[in-house]
């Protein structure tokens, strides 16, 4: 059986993509072709003719992507910083990025060397920021909490995989970051809280991708986006020791919101507003400050 260029199947593919309204068809049709034959999309250039076969199943995934499955749900695997996650149906797909606000908080910890830094992962998902933070950092102790079964259990999975290869395991809870019960236990005592909290706005348009694959209880926080996001700052208060830090991922409508809601609170201190790769606001960082009252204690 005659083999075939895989070049033209994914000049056909990005074609295809293009027309259903993907928003990156090339970067997705090179990314389907690469799962396919198993190789980094970097090499497709190395495989220049498959079997049929291979072309077919190809094609059978670009059809999928054309009906905006995400492409995460078709190859199974979505990545964050340097470790690959399983996702799928009933769990949030970690998004490109979130990779900035997981790079702020390696540096904020790049400050803890003195002891093992503890972390909290406030709606963890799949579990991304969580275990991405205990691969760079095997030393730390990382609690991550969700609410949703369904997400909870592919946190477990991915948690499982990456510490069967060796990463430090993580502490999962299941538990909603609202609840003012919540892990008490760990009140004053954690140095970085990070959250990718559901924070779209009710009314907000998205992709299908995202309206139709991904749970509405990670994705929604009410009317303004902050419904999820204001009662969690007053556990993260709790949470953080003085010189603690903390990132909250935001919906670009609402991140000024967020950083006002940080700095009416006299615990946190150099509030800053971060912007994603394309300009837009993204995530809100801050400290927790010793009030007067505590400093007098300290003193």
């Amino acid at each position: 059986m005659s083999r075939q260029p895989l070049r033209l199947a994914i000049l056909d593919a990005t074609r295809l993509l293009e027309a259903a309204g993907v928003p990156s068809p090339r970067t997705d049709a090179e990314l389907l072709a690469a799962h396919v034959v198993g190789v980094e999309r970097t090499r497709l250039g190395l495989v220049p003719l498959v079997d049929a076969e291979v072309i077919d199943r190809y094609r059978s995934l670009v059809d999928q992507r054309a009906k905006r499955i995400p492409l995460q749900h078709i190859t199974g695997v979505a990545v964050m910083g340097e470790i690959e996650l399983a996702v799928g149906p009933g769990v949030f797909v970690p998004r490109p990025e979130t990779e900035l606000l997981l790079a702020w908080a390696l540096a904020v910890l790049a400050d803890v060397s003195t002891r093992p830094p503890v972390v909290m992962d406030l709606c963890t998902g799949s579990g991304a920021l969580a275990l991405a933070i205990a691969h760079a950092r095997p030393d730390a102790v990382v609690h991550a909490v969700e609410l949703e079964p369904k997400a909870l259990a592919w946190a477990r999975r991915n948690a499982d995989t990456l510490a069967g290869q060796g990463d430090t395991p993580i502490r999962l809870h299941h538990g909603d970051v609202t609840d003012r019960s919540l892990l008490t236990e760990l009140e004053g005592g954690v140095d970085l809280v990070v959250s990718n909290p559901p924070y779209v706005p009710e009314d907000a348009f998205l992709d299908p991708e995202v309206a139709d694959h991904d749970p509405a209880s990670a994705l929604f926080g009410g009317a303004d986006g902050l419904s999820v996001i204001t009662p969690m700052i007053s556990n993260i208060a709790r949470w953080l020791r003085i010189g603690g830090a903390l990132a909250i991922e935001h919906d670009d409508s609402n991140g000024g919101q967020v950083a006002t809601l940080l700095r009416e609170r006299r615990v946190f201190g150099e509030v800053a507003e971060h912007p994603d790769l394309a300009g837009k606001p993204r995530f809100v960082v801050a400290r927790r400050v010793a009030t007067e009252a505590e400093a007098a204690r300290r003193a």
